[in-house]
């Protein structure tokens, strides 16, 4: 075994100084919308009152990290904003967010000044859903600033083949632009992009594939030992289409249930961190399917 393999196996991954994955305990990051095109009405906060008792209720209610939106990118919707208005909504929720709580923030963005707005004041944590492939200056501001990372699997053609064999190949060419940027792997956490490999839609942010997409997301959920690469796996499933498709739910809003049962499979399967709406709900479903995995025996 080759040395680097060696400190992929060995390394302590630390997310905002938080650790992630081995014997850590799965970590909660908690969804702080601020776009109002996002999918889930219910998850919107556009005011200060609002954004406030948000981050309050979901710092008591176990969350470890906070995510910031300001750009929704469901793969079926077209919700492209500025970056102007997009780094102007995060700015806006960072300050408030800074004020209320000490949670590390994370910014759900692929756009690199957006990305450099949020390093600049302050966030630990960006959150790229196209693994640092959208905007060809990302590499730049991550040079700069060192920052953590969520890199999720992403493709802007179409990906063909095994979905386990494909999500990897695509996690290894995101790991190695982060590797080129200087960042080291034990600010590395991996996201599978359940809800964004899709046949059509009507944004950039999905992956193409021409087979069945709730299959796929299935079967990446079914095995995600197989796909870590020696990396922490974060999985954000909360109220997503696969689950109102399986459960013949249109809202999102009666998704509940169909999401905390996916979360407590992920976790059992080898989920080290949950990105969710649902932040109560989630710890607890965590405290119990952590009990119940071989993976989190030492809790």
């Amino acid at each position: 075994m080759t040395q680097i393999a060696l400190d992929l196996i060995n390394h302590v991954t630390k997310i905002a100084n938080v650790g992630i994955g081995k014997k850590n305990p799965v970590r909660i990051m908690g969804i702080l919308n601020t776009s109002p095109e996002s999918f889930y009405k219910k998850s919107i906060r556009t005011n200060t009152i609002q954004i406030k008792n948000s981050i309050k209720e979901m710092e008591n209610d176990g969350a470890d990290f906070i995510d910031v939106g300001g750009m929704s990118t469901a793969p079926y919707l077209s919700t492209i904003v500025s970056e102007k208005i997009e780094s102007k909504r995060i700015l806006f929720a960072i300050k408030i967010i800074q004020n209320v709580s000490n949670l590390p923030i994370s910014v759900d963005t692929c756009r690199a000044k957006v990305a450099k707005d949020a390093l600049e004041n302050g966030v630990e944590i960006i959150n790229d859903i196209s693994g640092l492939k959208y905007d060809k200056e990302m590499q730049k501001v991550i040079s700069k600033f060192l920052p953590s990372l969520i890199l999720c699997a992403y493709d802007s053609k179409t990906v063909l083949g095994n979905p386990i064999i494909a999500t990897k190949k695509l996690f290894r060419e995101s790991i190695k632009i982060a590797k080129n940027s200087h960042i080291a792997s034990e600010k590395i956490v991996l996201d599978p992009a359940i809800g964004f490999f899709r046949r059509t839609g009507q944004g950039p942010f999905f992956t193409k594939i021409k087979s069945n997409w709730i299959k796929r997301d299935l079967t990446i959920i079914q095995n995600l030992n197989s796909i870590k690469e020696n990396f922490p796996i974060l999985i954000s499933v909360s109220n997503k289409s696969f689950l109102g498709n399986i459960l013949g739910k249109e809202n999102p809003s009666d998704r509940l249930f169909g999401s905390i049962a996916a979360e407590a499979i992920s976790v059992i399967n080898g989920a080290d961190m949950i990105r969710t709406h649902n932040v109560r709900a989630t710890k607890d479903v965590i405290t119990i399917a952590s009990k119940l995995s071989k993976q989190h025996k030492g809790l």
